[in-house]
């Protein structure tokens, strides 16, 4: 096989960096996925994601390395090996972030990575149902839609929120993040809509673009320090492609890291002790894992209006198949949290620190059965942790899964946001007129009430909100994986494009920001390929 471009990984970047390079006929591209087609129905029912977390067909199923500051748990990592990625199993949240957290990036030394730079690439690849204005767009791949079912208590959280002088705020990707409010999500019709769904499904048919499903990329090769080819794995054969061009890693924090190291690319002594021949040495490589951490409260409702309650009945769970297959609509259109609030943990930070996420729904965990009784969950996540960890091969078998080590609450700000996001939480879920809509909080329980005790409550049960980032990290330091152009340093011919590639994690869900981060490398590479 060859090609002008060859993309590893058809997730979030990459199906949009497929799109995108073909679109104009002059490139071939070629696109490797190691998953299968996103044919499993449930991918594309929304709420269908609790049917995949544990499925090994679509999901690499990833667990941390046992948490220092967690009593040692492994936390689960799921990550989409599927066409889409993990677009095709994720939460359906459609988030950006805040403006502050591109800023930064600028601020940190990668220009043309401003709030300014991509806010017109988010308003371009997006498909607003609300229509466009200065924040978003219509026409573009992606389309984003606002929720096909009503929860009661939402409402009820929302006015709670005022009462405690949170407003009410309409978008979340708008003017300000800080309020309480419904979420958007990628779906439109009822249906999610993948990176595989908007960017792939109208490319399919181009002739320049040929998809390979079920190859397992096995390492990079290398012509002396030019990147010229993949060498992988598919129905039990070893093949190759020659890339003309460039070859891009788009395989997200977890297995882009991991194929620059078996490529021999990373820290040198790391890679001897693996028996891997260093190609450059490269410290950061697989370091600065940033990921987003959740503790929940979940409440006994009063009144039989949770999706529990429907689940748990085979009558109505029946009625709510049938909704779902004649109209699009009800509790199978759900996403992972339909509503939520971003708010300050105190007076000094200039834009909120901690997300809400509101599910009606309740579980012990995800994709665990849901409790027998009814029950809605509110979530805490800290969006900007200081805890940093890392992901590095363990050995050159590529098959065998990476050590993930994400250190969650290492850092004392972490148990600080964490404690205060519970403790203002509870203010919100406590004041009328929702506290009139639960009858007791089952987890953690009335009897957890100290600072001490909260944060004991998150290291026995908190766990990630599934956004792991940041392991190839861009900036303009000679030892930065990648450079703000997203090549990576020290070799030729190769970039990575995924979100492997922030500098820091943004506020807030990262499939968006993913997605963007591809629009912006597909443009980058376009211009300097341009003749």
């Amino acid at each position: 096989m060859e090609a002008d471009f060859v993309i590893v990984g058809a997730g979030s970047a990459g199906c949009v960096l497929a799109n995108r390079l073909s679109a104009s006929g002059r490139h071939s591209v070629l696109l490797l996925e190691a998953g299968p087609p996103d044919r499993n129905p449930w991918i594309h029912v929304p709420l269908g994601y609790g049917k995949l977390f544990r499925d090994p067909a679509i999901n690499w199923r990833y667990h941390t390395a046992p948490e220092p500051e967690l009593g040692g748990r492994r936390v689960p990592c799921p990550r989409g090996k599927v066409l889409g990625g993990s677009s095709a199993l994720n939460g359906l949240v459609y988030m950006r972030g805040q403006a502050e957290d591109y800023d930064r990036w600028r601020q940190m030394g990668n220009p043309g990575w401003s709030y300014e730079d991509v806010l017109p690439l988010f308003r371009r690849s997006e498909d607003q149902k609300r229509g466009a204005d200065d924040w978003h767009g219509t026409g573009g791949p992606l389309a984003v839609d606002d929720r096909r079912h009503a929860f009661p208590l939402a409402d009820a959280f929302f006015a709670a929120c005022e009462s405690e002088g949170l407003p009410r705020n309409p978008d979340f990707n708008g003017a300000t993040q800080e309020g309480a409010g419904w979420f958007q999500m990628t779906a439109r019709g009822g249906i999610r809509v993948s990176a595989a769904r908007a960017y792939l499904k109208p490319a399919r048919k181009r002739p320049n673009l040929r998809i390979e499903t079920g190859a397992h990329v096995t390492r990079i090769l290398f012509d002396g320090k030019r990147a010229t080819g993949i060498a992988f794995r598919q129905n039990g054969q070893d093949r190759t492609a020659t890339a003309h061009a460039e070859i891009i890693l788009s395989g997200g924090a977890i297995n882009s890291p991991q194929l620059l190291e078996l490529s021999g690319i990373g820290d040198g002594d790391r890679l001897r002790s693996l028996g891997i021949d260093t190609l450059h040495h490269a410290p950061k490589v697989g370091e600065n894992l940033q990921d987003h951490f959740q503790a929940r409260l979940v409440m006994r409702a009063k009144r039989p209006v949770t999706i529990n309650d429907q689940y748990n009945s085979l009558p109505r769970r029946v009625a709510m198949g049938l909704q779902y297959i004649l109209t699009r609509r009800g509790p199978l259109t759900v996403s992972a949290g339909i509503a939520g609030a971003f708010f300050k943990t105190g007076p000094d930070l200039a834009s909120p620190d901690i997300q809400v996420h509101f599910v009606p729904f309740s579980t012990d965990r995800m994709g665990d059965a849901l409790h027998p009784y009814s029950g809605f969950t509110a979530s805490v996540c800290h969006l900007r942790p200081e805890s940093r960890g890392h992901v590095h091969a363990i050995s050159p078998d590529p098959f065998a899964a990476p050590e993930i080590l994400a250190n969650y609450l290492s850092a004392e700000e972490d148990r600080r946001a964490v404690v205060a996001g519970l403790h203002r939480l509870r203010r919100y879920v406590g004041a009328e007129p929702l506290r009139s809509e639960w009858a007791e909080e089952t987890i953690p329980g009335p009897a957890v009430t100290t600072d001490e005790a909260l944060l004991a409550f998150a290291r026995d049960c908190g766990t990630t909100i599934y956004h792991p980032t940041c392991t190839c990290a861009m900036g303009p330091a000679d030892d930065d994986v990648v450079t703000p152009r997203l090549a990576v340093r020290g070799v030729e011919a190769l970039r990575v494009i995924d979100g492997s590639i922030m500098p820091r994690v943004v506020s807030g869900n990262t499939n968006a920001p993913c997605m963007m981060i591809g629009e912006k490398g597909a443009d980058m590479i376009l211009e300097d390929t341009a003749p």
